[in-house]
């Protein structure tokens, strides 16, 4: 098979690939991370790139127009490579992975609204409030006594012996390179060692032994592994302190936009391997950069704890999650076995241990497991409702008697992807939105104050409760008005929100009927599984005393106006609560706790999954929610339109 040369710019980046590749496929080799939503099947029409020099194979599609054929631009999934190449790829194609800055990740991991005194967030350092601190890795100073005649047990029992005498250990465990240089350790270093202990599932092992007292030294990570962003603390583990916390985009997303495109993407050849590795080298970033800043030396960073949903830990784990999107929808595991870290391609010290938070069912996973957990959920009298406004939509309702969860497949609409300028919520997305009813004037504003390049979803929701305000909509989506906002396309009608040369860009920003649609889906797919998991329970929305809503997808959230759209029940303030990524909360205390750990294993087993697709009344109540805020206005009181 020839192979050719594919040059990437602005980034200067080249690789070598195999006649036939695609430039999707080259630019992934090469580093370069282009914008494919639907992982490669030529649907988003986000990786258009330009062919400056070199001879393609393109397949015809609706996407690329006539004018742009003419200027060379190319979907980069759907072109083939048939010679050398020099490809540019514009800003617009691009997904950017660089690391959310402190104020974005401050945004994204605290609640901004009332916080009830029970839910920790994610920011908060553990408390023994709830749980007794017992990290998963602990450190044991010990002076042994030296043999004698008298007393001349081996020197692993003696160790044994010692231990036991630090509390009642069900059972203790250690491998042959501890062994193998316990008796010349001893006896160098006159009895005196640290040993560092992991549970491990139903034993405690000894981790590592170390010469004098190093108990002084001991770290732990714990990580949400999301489908868009992947956020890691560094924790010490003796004074319950976070040290310091990253998050950074999950680079799965250049294979995908949502589980279900990945879970397909990862039955391509090297496909598994490559989102396992997307995966680890993110979080070995994460943790490179941690330990560096918080001048801690990676040796003594003995565990890690893992939270994420049941495809991101399969894809995490390099297991195979095919059969997560195929009936009957069961995963390869639930419940996964303490592991050695490096098993998973995690660098930390060699023989750490690493332990993921469990799932419930294919679709609720260990990040719902860890909501739940930092809630405090599970404690309340009253029911309460969970909310994850994320690709899946998982949605908990419960009390300290019963946990009902399901998942609603709400895409990603409200993170940015697939409407025409959605975008993450960083810098420079459009987060607020207020709209003049004489000129359908706009005034809006971003994340960070920077000139709009998109709009996140927080600022759809915005957008879309004040083209209904003011009569740009009507209550199916539809585009009424008139207007040199409103314009007609060969899809149908759009409005502008920024004319590209107010904004020194290349595009207007815009949202048309189709994004409408896409949002309206959305949004109908949390309010209805709301709605069915209450109804099944034979109780109304104000029987709820409490919604959580999880995930930095709250930071800018505006309430009222995701009522006035049918997104959220309609009811008082008050009741919904802001706590941030309470899935990165969950897995802390569960690094901190064995009794959190014990606690979380207990609440998966606990979780009733309501399996909306073969519940009769969800279609319904879902074709009812497809209209702003719903057909049922009986439901809406206070929206007024």
């Amino acid at each position: 098979m020839q192979k050719f040369k594919v040059t990437f710019f602005p980034d200067n980046l080249s690789v070598t690939v195999e006649q036939d590749k695609t430039i999707l496929s080259a630019a992934i080799s090469a580093g370069v991370y282009i914008n494919s939503s639907c992982g490669g099947d030529g649907i988003c029409g986000r990786c258009k790139v330009v062919v400056k020099q070199g001879r393609v194979n393109s397949q015809p599609n609706g996407i690329i127009t006539a004018q742009e054929r003419k200027n060379n631009v190319y979907l980069a999934c759907l072109t083939t490579i048939h010679s050398d190449l020099d490809v540019f790829v514009p800003d617009s194609s691009r997904i950017n992975f660089d690391k959310l800055t402190p104020e974005e990740l401050e945004e994204r991991l605290s609640g901004l609204y009332s916080k009830s005194e029970d839910v920790l967030p994610a920011q908060e350092n553990f408390e023994d409030k709830f749980f007794k601190h017992s990290p998963f890795a602990t450190k044991i100073y010990l002076e042994l006594p030296e043999p004698t005649l008298n007393d001349s047990v081996s020197d692993l029992e003696r160790l044994y012996r010692a231990l036991r005498n630090f509390g009642e250990f069900p059972a203790i465990e250690t491998g042959l390179f501890n062994i193998r240089q316990l008796g010349e350790l001893l006896r160098d270093y006159a009895w005196k060692v640290t040993v560092t202990l992991g549970r491990r599932n139903d034993a405690v092992e000894i981790v590592l032994i170390e010469p004098g007292d190093t108990t002084g030294t001991n770290f732990g990570l714990c990580f949400d592994i999301g489908t868009t962003t992947i956020s890691g603390q560094l924790v010490n583990l003796n004074s319950k302190k976070i040290l310091g916390t990253k998050a950074t985009y999950n680079q799965q997303a250049a294979f995908g936009s949502d589980v279900i495109t990945r879970i397909v993407y990862a039955a391509k050849t090297d496909g598994l391997e490559k989102l396992h590795n997307a995966v680890s080298d993110t979080m070995n970033q994460i943790i490179k950069d941690l330990v560096s800043e918080c001048q801690v030396d990676l040796n003594n960073v003995n565990c890690i704890v893992c939270s994420g949903n049941t495809t991101m830990i399969h894809l995490f784990l390099n297991m195979d999650p095919s059969h997560i999107r195929r009936q009957p929808y069961v995963p390869t595991a639930n419940f996964i076995p303490v592991l050695r870290a490096s098993e998973a391609g995690i660098n930390i010290n060699p023989r750490g241990l690493l332990s993921c938070v469990p799932g419930v069912s294919s679709y609720v996973g260990g990040d719902i497991t860890a909501g739940i957990l930092s809630s405090r959920i599970y404690q309340k009298e009253a029911p309460c409702i969970l909310i994850d406004i994320g690709t899946n939509g998982e949605i908990v309702l419960g009390n300290r008697d019963f946990l009902v969860a399901c998942a609603a497949s709400a895409g990603p609409a409200f993170e940015g992807s697939g409407v025409t300028s959605g975008m993450r919520a960083s810098s420079g997305a459009i987060q607020k939105v207020s709209i003049n009813k004489d000129d359908f004037a706009v005034k809006y504003s971003t994340i960070q104050d920077k000139l709009p390049k998109g709009i996140c979803g927080s600022g759809y929701i915005d957008l879309l409760s004040e083209m209904l305000k003011v009569g740009i909509i009507d209550k199916a989506g539809k585009i009424k008005a008139e207007g040199r906002r409103i314009r007609t396309t060969d899809t149908g009608k759009e409005f502008v929100v920024c004319f590209k040369e107010d904004i020194r860009s290349q595009a207007d920003i815009v949202i048309n009927e189709a994004d409408i649609e896409n949002l309206k889906r959305s949004k109908g797919a949390i309010y209805s599984a709301c709605a069915i998991l209450v109804k099944h329970l034979d109780l109304e929305f104000s029987a709820v005393h409490t919604i959580f809503i999880a995930g930095g997808f709250g930071t800018y959230l505006d309430i009222e106006k995701a009522i006035n759209i049918g997104l959220l029940p309609d009811l008082p303030h008050s009741k919904f609560i802001f706590i941030g990524n309470s899935s990165l909360a969950g897995s802390r205390e569960v690094l901190l706790s064995n009794q959190a750990k014990t606690m979380a294993d207990s609440l998966a087993l606990k979780i009733t999954y309501f399996e909306l697709s073969v519940n009769p009344e969800y279609m319904e109540e879902y074709s009812q929610a497809l209209f702003f805020p719903h057909t049922d206005l009986t439901k809406f009181p206070t929206v007024k339109f």
